[in-house]
């Protein structure tokens, strides 16, 4: 006697897991291939193989779809050991040279940097896809340079008097503005020199811990 067919019905949850990665996936695709002004959710939808009302069923829009997927990339690259965390070796330059040469690769690898210029284009002009992007992208991220300059101070390598927001401001900030503007190279040697100029800056009065 043959088997009754299974009257198990399809998971619906797996189905739309994976029809959301390929949507994000198409997204950051895409926006390196066309660039940003090009891209359309009716693009994403016919790369990754869905209908434009199933994105809109969960996006309200090509840079909320952009957002989710950078988020998804990051983390991504944490679990594929891209991006290992904030190391604590007792050197706060070495540490940070680490860290900032990471970024410095990111900024220069095209699966980052397109939807990153994407993203930082169109939150300066909606302010709740910009605060989504602050707040789920880039500040986990300065927390981690908090941290670990906050256990620099504690070590006496750093002022006690540092604002330590401030600081990290300054080593990341002539990152980004470089990558931003085009106007040079982005380069380990330049990230190594703000390192070194910024240390000098904030070490404790009387000399470098």
């Amino acid at each position: 006697m043959a088997d009754a067919p299974s009257s198990r019905a399809p998971d619906a949850t797996r189905r739309s897991e994976r029809s959301q990665r390929a949507i994000l996936d198409a997204a950051l695709t895409l926006v390196g291939e066309v660039g940003y002004s090009r891209l359309t959710i009716e693009a994403i939808a016919a790369r990754a193989g869905v209908g434009k009302q199933t994105i809109y069923r969960w996006w309200p829009s090509k840079a909320a779809v952009l957002l989710d997927a950078s988020i998804a990339l990051a983390g991504d690259a944490q679990a594929d050991g891209e991006w290992g965390g904030f190391p604590d070796t007792g050197d706060i330059a070495a540490d940070l040279k680490h860290v900032l040469r990471l970024t410095v690769d990111q900024f220069n690898d095209e699966k980052y940097d397109a939807p990153a210029r994407a993203l930082t284009a169109a939150g300066s002009m909606d302010p709740e896809l910009g605060a989504k992007f602050t707040r789920e992208l880039l500040e986990p991220s300065l927390a981690l340079y908090e941290e670990r300059l906050r256990s620099a101070v504690w070590a006496g390598q750093i002022g006690q008097d540092v604002d330590i927001r401030i600081a990290v401001e300054m080593l990341v900030g002539p990152l980004t503005h470089r990558w931003l503007q085009r106007t040079e190279p982005l380069t380990h040697a330049f990230t190594d020199v703000c390192v070194d100029q910024v240390l000098r800056g904030i070490a404790p009065r009387g000399g470098a811990g």
